[in-house]
């Protein structure tokens, strides 16, 4: 106990109810360019329904993306995602749609807070919520209490605004309007002139506040609900004068003395490079920062895939899942075996990464159109049905947990032969059998040397063991390296590791963390060592069924064990 320097009773509490914590298992990554969406940042994605809300509906340049996510998707409802995107010199890239004449690039909200909330812009009156040509679709339009009456959408609002209680309560007066946000093109919902958005009675007061005490003011609103469009600039050119923005205190507020109607222009997709889908997947990096499982790659060439193989070895925590090239076994009959063995060798060797036999046709409800879609984010979705239904250290392949979804067909389906020469490569075979559905019909990392880690369920395992151990050991850290340290430190992981081979992880374990491996030497440099000792369970791969056929008088004792 603390030292006292007078007589007393001290209290103290020692917690040694530390355990070894869950760790998350089944969260998946993944980086593309999309449509729509905020760029430069990671957004949590659970079901298809919200990637499409959030990031667009497939186009005819992304679709091998956005099914790779989608897929995902069909299995898990965890998927962090950072739309890609490119700038070129003139914004040849992605550039938001405004009502002005100047092209601007709005990354995200934040990007819009710092750099474009102020209004001393050359923008116009508003800008597409996110960058890309979708945001042409859309159009806005103001009115007050001067042309309501001849606004075109005055049908979409209950009555003609005015001033507000709020600016009333303080001496000013015609702060109220109304805003709509249409889909002028039907880009957006498939039919032209849909209304997305309307904001009514909201202010030109910057402290306006509604009858919940929530901001009231329209720039406010916007930027807090809309969904579409960012607010730019004050309609001061077409005579609302200066006090739009102005405090309510006594304030007489400008009324527009004609239409305002943008429809908005400029937005462009561009072009998004390789080495843009590498930048955005740096997001995920480091480990510190963001926390994932299971890394899509989608439509991946080599330097894609080599860069996140990179990401995984370092991060230790997560799997990569690859797909052969689309030109490997789309409309290449005959030559498939050679040419995924050959995209397999340009690949590092690693335990990080998994790579499968090819792609699927796929159904595409949004153009009604069917897709070839490459099978890892599949795959992916596999482990985290995984880890749903069992738990991490199950292998995904097989018929009982490696059905694959919404496939039409495979681009090539392998044979026995062909599934050999795949095997051997660490090349997972994925196969649809007549009767029995598509699957994943193996279970192999992308390791060369042979080892427990060139399977799936071992790495995943591992990955398990350390992630969870580790964040326990975290709270050794400035303890004394003695033995109540390292007794604390065993009893901590011992019931882990016994909870674990209760589920069939692994078959044994040992735990060492005592004067053995903490010599005099290891506590001088203060250290901590403990070494933790696991056998993994293995899964089945290879099955042998023996048929002996026996005379009628012999006894089976005889013959059982002598074949």
């Amino acid at each position: 106990m603390a030292f006292q320097l007078s007589p007393g009773v001290n209290v103290s509490e020692i917690d040694l109810t530390t355990i070894v914590p869950s760790v998350a298992t089944s969260i998946g990554a993944f980086a593309g360019p999309f449509a729509w969406g905020p760029v430069g940042e990671i957004i949590t994605i659970s079901d298809e329904v919200r990637l499409a809300d959030t990031f667009g509906k497939p186009t005819s340049s992304n679709y091998e993306y956005w099914f790779s996510a989608a897929n995902f998707l069909a299995y898990s409802n965890n998927l962090k995602i950072v739309r890609a995107y490119g700038i070129g010199s003139t914004y040849n890239a992605t550039a938001n749609t405004t009502a002005g004449a100047a092209s601007v690039t709005i990354k995200n909200d934040t990007d819009w807070e710092n750099n474009y909330s102020g209004g001393a812009n050359t923008y116009g009156h508003f800008a597409a919520r996110y960058a890309g040509a979708l945001g042409n679709s859309l159009k806005v339009s103001v009115a007050d209490a001067n042309t309501y009456s001849s606004w075109t959408y005055s049908t979409q609002f209950t009555s003609t605004p005015g001033t507000s209680t709020y600016v009333s309560n303080k001496g000013g007066a015609n702060d109220e309007i109304h805003i709509i946000v249409v889909d002028e093109d039907g880009s957006f919902t498939g039919t032209q002139g849909t209304v997305l958005e309307k904001f009514g009675f909201v202010s030109k007061a910057s402290d306006a506040k509604d009858d919940s005490g929530n901001s009231n003011y329209y720039k406010n609103v916007i930027a807090a609900q809309s969904r579409y469009v960012h607010w730019m600039s004050h309609p001061s050119t077409i005579g609302a004068g200066t006090s739009w923005g102005s405090t309510a205190n006594a304030t007489a507020f400008a009324t527009l003395t004609g239409n305002v109607t943008v429809s908005l222009a400029g937005g462009a997709d561009g072009t998004v490079s390789t080495a843009n889908v590498v930048t955005a997947y740096d997001f995920f990096d480091p480990a510190e920062s963001v926390d994932i499982s299971l890394v899509v790659s989608g439509p991946a060439g080599q330097t894609l895939a080599d860069s996140l193989i990179s990401m995984a070895e370092t991060r230790k925590d997560c799997l990569v899942f690859l797909s052969p090239e689309k030109a490997d076994v789309v409309n290449n009959a005959g030559s498939e075996v050679t040419d995924i063995k050959a995209y397999r060798d340009t690949l590092t060797s690693t335990s990080y990464a998994v790579l499968d036999s090819g792609w699927k046709y796929q159904y595409d409800k949004y153009s009604d159109v069917y897709r070839w879609v490459p099978l890892n984010g599949d795959v992916a979705g596999l482990c985290a049905r995984t880890d749903l239904e069992r738990d991490p250290w199950f292998s995904p392949g097989g018929l009982n947990r490696g059905i694959i979804k919404n496939v039409i067909k495979l681009s090539w389906n392998p044979t026995k032969t062909n599934r050999d020469d795949l095997y051997v490569k660490g090349i997972n075979p994925v196969v649809s059998f007549q009767g029995e559905g598509t699957v994943l019909f193996g279970d192999k990392t992308m390791l060369s040397k042979p080892s427990a880690f060139d399977r799936i369920n071992v790495r995943r395992l591992f990955i398990v063991l350390e992630k969870a151990i580790a964040r326990a050991a975290r709270f050794s850290m400035f303890e004394f390296n003695d033995q109540f340290t390292r007794a604390q430190f065993v009893n901590l992981v011992e019931p882990f590791l016994r909870d674990v081979q209760g589920r069939r992880g692994i078959t044994d374990f040992r735990v060492v963390c005592d004067e053995t491996n903490n010599t005099g030497e290891v506590i001088d440099r203060n250290e901590f060592i403990g070494d933790i000792y696991i056998k993994p369970a293995r899964s089945i791969n290879f099955i042998q069924l023996n048929f002996v056929a026996v005379r009628t008088g012999v006894s089976f004792d005889e013959v059982v064990g002598k074949f």
